[in-house]
């Protein structure tokens, strides 16, 4: 009895799945037979992969309609058929037909429309104050500004919402300029000086021989401030920025023209007035017999306390050597800091590893200077002293 019992069980479970099979077959041919009469319908050729592909597809709850299958509604459309029967053929809702046909005739044109999305926390109203108080606050930090952003708006804000508020403003967090500190009598001094040597032409400014020290560092571990790491590799001995406490330098001084580059001199150390003027008989005196060939010429440099002494004002003096008036806190007005500036760009680029090499690499770039940038230097200076006016003797650009 157990084995007749177990012989019919196992007979009927090998008939379930053969005809489950059998009626799985007909309905996927049914199917696809559907799709193919559907595709004869709206003249729509496809392969049977094809089809089979677009036959697994389902589309999700909101999710828009693609655009070939919107062509089709509007093919049909056009062709004179009902919303009724477009929706039945393409197994859409009439809703669906209606509103792409009524999109259609509005616009011309099958594409999505753009949804409204969430509403933004700060409308264009709170967007132009915010405005107004990142520029009158400029050097404010964006805490700072998130704390009066909530107390102003009297809504709830984080940072990273004030952070994409400011880039909506156009506006973009920077890293600010260095620049002397001006106070009223300076500025007022630059503003008159800039005032009386107006009328200077660019012939006039090309007769001045322009001299200058920097002080240039061994950079050593100096990278920069940013670095490209992960979030948790924040402790990471590779992605600390490593400076040293007094790092070796040297003093360089130079003299240039608009005619090419003069004499360089480098020592270590601080100067003074005797050394100064050591300097000036040897480098500055040879300099501009080379570059102006007996021809008249000016001398500039700036009022540090070694230019000024009474030793160094009386020796220039019996030299009969013309010295241009300069107005104190007015590095922006030499072109001779703009070529520092360059030689310090290519140090970090080159990045020395002592000081003989320091020294090597700051003469070769003094030396491959070319002539027109001298001139396009000193050619700028009439309208570094229009800026100048125009700003009422504050820093400029340069």
């Amino acid at each position: 009895m157990r084995a007749t019992h177990s012989k019919k069980v196992g007979t009927g479970c090998n008939e379930r799945p053969e005809k489950l099979n059998v009626h799985i077959r007909n309905s996927w041919r049914t199917n696809l037979q559907l799709i193919r009469s559907i595709g004869n319908m709206i003249g729509y050729k496809k392969s049977l992969s094809e089809w089979q592909c677009l036959s697994k597809v389902k589309m999700g709850r909101g999710s828009p309609i693609p655009p070939m299958l919107r062509r089709k509604i509007v093919e049909q459309y056009q062709k004179g058929a009902s919303q009724r029967k477009i929706a039945k053929s393409l197994k859409l809702s009439s809703s669906t037909v209606h509103n792409i046909i009524q999109r259609f005739r509005e616009s011309g044109t099958i594409s999505v429309r753009k949804g409204q999305g969430r509403k933004t926390i700060l409308d264009a109203r709170d967007l132009r104050a915010l405005r107004r108080h990142c520029i009158t606050y400029r050097n404010a930090t964006v805490m700072e500004i998130t704390t009066w952003a909530q107390e102003y708006f009297q809504k709830t804000l984080s940072v990273n919402t004030i952070h994409r508020a400011i880039r909506r403003c156009r506006l973009k967090l920077y890293r600010s300029k260095k620049k002397p500190y001006l106070n009223m009598i300076q500025k007022r001094r630059r503003f008159l000086w800039a005032k009386a040597h107006l009328k200077w032409t660019v012939a006039k400014w090309k007769t001045v021989l322009w001299s200058d020290e920097s002080k240039f560092e061994v950079l050593f571990g100096k990278l920069g401030r940013h670095v490209i790491r992960t979030k948790e590799d924040k402790d990471n001995p590779s992605c600390y920025q490593r400076s040293v406490q007094k790092p070796a330098s040297l003093m360089v001084w130079g003299c240039m023209s608009a005619c090419g580059m003069g004499s360089l001199h480098i020592w270590k150390g601080t100067i003074n007035a005797e050394r100064y003027i050591q300097v000036l008989e040897q480098h500055m005196l040879p300099s501009r017999r080379r570059l102006f060939q007996g021809r008249p010429c000016i001398f500039q440099h700036d009022n540090a306390r070694p230019h000024t002494a009474s030793i160094t004002t009386s020796w220039l003096r019996r030299r009969r050597i013309r010295v241009l008036k300069w107005p104190a806190c007015s590095p922006d007005l030499s072109p001779i800091e703009n070529i520092w500036r360059i030689i310090k760009r290519k140090m970090r680029q080159r990045r020395p590893k002592t000081v003989e090499q320091l020294e090597a690499c700051i003469r070769q770039e003094w030396d491959i200077i070319p002539i027109p940038k001298l001139e396009q230097l000193v050619s700028s200076d009439p309208r570094r002293l229009q800026t100048v006016i125009k700003r009422r003797g504050d820093a400029t650009q340069w």
